[in-house]
């Protein structure tokens, strides 16, 4: 579910909180369900424990996730609409040959360019 591009610039820890609070919002990842134990990600991951321990530190200051003695859990959180998250498969089924960037490069612009009056 995790994955870690040693290319990406973006530091581990980033890419990893980034990934979960993705699955997370998006719905694929619900209240209640349980991540990997620290160690276990690591070793899938092969990056130290201090990185996804960072990982998770930044979800659950986020509200996303907390922790306790039996692991780390989805808190109850804002899902996505089902009509937003309909919009969104369908999007990348139309940008399917496209890199992830570039799929994102595009929601960007329009992102940016909301307000502003054109004839689409």
């Amino acid at each position: 579910m995790v994955r870690v591009d040693s290319a990406d610039p973006t530091p581990p820890y980033e890419q990893i909180r980034r990934q979960l609070a993705d699955e997370i919002g998006s719905g694929n990842l619900v209240a209640g369900d349980r991540l990997p134990s620290v160690r276990q990600l690591a070793g899938d991951l092969s990056l130290a424990p201090g990185t996804v321990a960072r990982a998770y530190a930044e979800l659950e200051s986020a509200g996303l996730v907390e922790s306790n003695r039996t692991g780390t859990r989805v808190k109850r959180t804002a899902q996505l609409p089902d009509g937003l998250r309909a919009a969104a498969k369908d999007y990348v089924r139309a940008a399917r040959n496209m890199t992830l960037e570039d799929a994102v490069r595009a929601v960007r612009a329009e992102w940016e360019g909301r307000g502003t009056v054109r004839g689409d």
